[in-house]
Parts: C-alpha cells; structure tokens; sequence
C-alpha cells in the first residue's frame, strides 16, 4: 500500500461517523469566531458572515447544515485531509481554494482554477483577514517519507486581530515553535504519522498558544498530552471528541 493510500485508510471509518454537534466560540475586535470540530482534521470556521472549511473529507452530508465555505484550506495531498470528490460537492460558485503548490498542480481543472497556491511562508488577504502558510513536516527520519518539507501547508488565520493556528500534519518543527501570540491552536499528534503527546506538549510548551485543542489525534492518549502542558504556561488545554 503505498503511503498516501496508507494514510487515507481510515477515511472509510470516518464516512460512517457523522458530524460533531457543537460549537467554540473566540470573542474578535469584529465579532465571534465560532470553530465546529467535524472529524479528525476536519473542522468549519464562521466568522463576519464568512465561512472556512478545513480540510474538508468524508461525506458531503455531514456540511449540509453549514453555509457553502467562501473559501477552504487544504493543509496537504493525503486522503484525510483532501478529498477531490468531497470538495466538488461542498465548493460554490465564489468559493476560493487555499491550497500548498504540490495539491494545486494534483487538481483537477474545475478545482485549480478556482485554487490559490500558497507556498510555505507566503501569506495572503482572505476576505478582511490574513492568511499565512506555515511550514509543515517530519523531522524524525523514520517519518521523513510521510511529510517531506515543502509538500504541505499548516496556516495561522487572523480574524478581527485574533490569531489562529491549524498545524496540519508535522512533527514539532522550528517554525511552529517559533510562533508568536497564537490564540488558539488546533495541533496534530498520532504516531507514526506526525509527533508523539510529548513532541506535541513540548511544542505548545514553547510558543504558548493561549488555547490548543488537539486534533487529528487517533490513537493519541490527549489527557496524557493535557497533564504535559501542565497550567504553569497559561496554555488551556480543551479535550473535545472528534471521533463521535
């Protein structure tokens, strides 16, 4: 199996799991920012009549009592994070794709002429607000074939002056711990594929995001990560269940 089918082998389960029921809500300069886990990597931000789907996979129902996404990120090529079916049936009309180079030359016509290629460090405008891509990797070598640097894209998205960090898939690299004033992060950990709950605690332990929920997390022992952290950073730690 190769690795990409590998890492989309649990998408199948994923189809029969249905969309997680309730919102978070981050007060803005410009009004709430409301994040909707859906599934594993996937969630939905609303914010000034605006939406954001994230790495949108799955089943095209689970986005029926959301509004089309005026535009969508796609962190990376992998089938749990894009989908090109999936994103056929939720994209409209205006909906603007964010996507790393490697994704937007893989698209379909339909798909890449609606897509932005935005390389690792670029940033770009969105709607009023700022979208920058953040470098997303594996630094361990037995993982260096999952995520070679380059291929992908964690971006940090700041809404009504609030910034906000989707890490993607990556182990705990220079540049996310290098991040400054994040106000809520959703990060990665599941082995092999991205870090481990001590990489991950560690990292938060470095750029202090005020809020981290974690994510993209199978497998993952999170309370484990959450007593990592610890209280003595100012980090809150939210535990929600993205595997309903």
């Amino acid at each position: 199996m190769s690795t990409w089918l590998a890492l989309g082998a649990g998408v199948l389960a994923l189809e029969l799991a249905g969309a997680l029921a309730g919102a978070e809500t981050l007060p803005t300069k410009a009004g709430d920012v409301t994040f909707t886990p859906v599934n594993h990597a996937t969630l939905v931000i609303a914010w000034a009549g605006k939406t954001v789907y994230v790495d949108p996979v799955g089943n095209a129902k689970w986005y029926e009592s959301f509004a089309k996404p005026d535009a969508v990120l796609v962190t990376h090529i992998h089938g749990d994070h894009y989908q090109e079916g999936v994103l056929r049936e939720v994209v409209a009309a205006g909906t603007r794709l964010i996507v790393p180079p490697a994704l937007a030359e893989a698209l379909p016509k339909e798909l890449k002429d609606r897509a932005t290629p935005l390389a690792n460090g670029k940033d770009t405008a969105l709607f009023g607000a700022m979208l920058t891509a953040v470098p997303m990797y594996n630094l361990t070598a037995a993982r260096l074939k999952f995520h070679p640097k380059g291929q992908g894209n964690g971006y940090v998205l700041e809404l009504g002056g609030k910034r906000i960090y989707l890490s993607g898939d990556t182990e705990d690299t220079p540049e996310m711990r290098a991040l400054k004033s994040i106000d809520v992060a959703f990060l990665c950990m599941n082995l092999p594929y991205t870090m481990s709950v001590e990489q991950a605690a560690d990292a938060v332990r470095a750029f202090k995001p005020k809020v981290v929920y974690p994510y993209h997390s199978r497998g993952s022992d999170t309370a484990r990560f959450q007593k990592l952290v610890g209280e003595d950073v100012g980090v809150e730690v939210r535990l929600r269940n993205w595997y309903p």
